[in-house]
Parts: structure tokens; C-alpha cells; sequence
């Protein structure tokens, strides 16, 4: 597998985006998103955990 740079890849991944529509862009941006909101959830709340040592 070659190396590509970001910058390439990025624009290759928006003309592939524009050739299907929004469906599969919007897909992905969502499910990014609920699980950056899942994790950022544990992250703040594992810190109020009580510590019954």
C-alpha cells in the first residue's frame, strides 16, 4: 500500500462524496459523532465514580 498525503486523500474522499450524494457523508459525520458524545460522556463521568477503599 502506498503512502498518500492528507491532503490528496481529502480531496479524493470529497469527489467520491459528491459522485453518492450526502447519504454516506452524513452517515459517517452522525456515527462520528454519537460516539465522540458516548466517550466524552464516560470520560466526564468516570471521574465522579466513588471510591469506597
Amino acid at each position: 500500500m502506498e503512502h498518500r498525503p492528507a491532503a490528496a486523500w481529502l480531496t479524493e474522499a470529497a469527489d467520491a462524496a459528491q459522485q453518492q450524494g450526502a447519504g454516506n457523508l452524513l452517515r459517517v459525520v452522525l456515527v462520528v459523532m454519537i460516539l465522540g458524545c458516548v466517550l466524552t460522556a464516560w470520560f466526564l463521568l468516570r471521574g465522579y465514580k466513588r471510591k469506597d477503599d
